[in-house]
């Protein structure tokens, strides 16, 4: 399996923070870390970080996932077909494993924060798909996708997977770290 770190030791490990000024609902503010992947196997582990009111975007796992919580917690919304939520609080030490084609959710960290350890298995090669606020599915990402995106040093994802529907902004690079959506030159 191709490393891309040799350790997740969360101070030695390569960060990479992503905001999204155009999500209304909730605060888009996270970082995440590439440790290592297998693209013929379908396999993707990462490490995931939330400071303080940062949630990632709506998404679900396609992906099988096994969940590992580092430290602080990991707080989910799922929510199911029929509109209704249900709540799902994991602390520092806490595990799971959710099977491929999870319900669709917001995650973010607890009142300190959260650090997760996520290792998913994607036979098909997607990992996660995105939706709207409207619950309408904006695309997906690949395996191939994520990791080409951190080769480039780009946001992982395409503009329709997260819903940015003005051309003229594309995901970028801001200080070597902090992935942000900005107008394209």
């Amino acid at each position: 399996m191709p490393g891309i770190s040799s350790s997740f030791e969360l101070n030695s490990v390569e960060w990479r923070r992503i905001t999204d000024p155009n999500c209304k609902a909730f605060l888009v503010d996270f970082e995440y870390s590439l440790l290592g992947y297998d693209t013929p196997t379908g396999r993707l582990d990462m490490l995931l970080r939330y400071g303080k009111g940062g949630h990632c975007r709506l998404h679900r796992h396609v992906a099988s996932t096994v969940t590992l919580v580092l430290e602080g917690d990991q707080i989910l919304k799922e929510i199911g077909a029929d509109g209704s939520s249900r709540a799902i609080h994991r602390k520092k030490g806490d595990y799971a494993l959710a099977p491929a084609d999870a319900l669709p959710h917001i995650e973010h960290g607890g009142e300190n924060g959260g650090t997760v350890m996520l290792s998913m298995t994607a036979p098909d090669g997607i990992l996660f798909e995105y939706f709207d606020d409207a619950m309408n599915s904006t695309g997906t990402v690949s395996i191939a996708e994520y990791v080409d995106s951190w080769v480039r040093g780009t946001a992982y994802g395409k503009n329709q997977a997260f819903g940015v529907d003005q051309p003229d902004l594309l995901p970028g690079i801001v200080s070597g770290t902090e992935v942000m959506w900005l107008p394209a030159t």
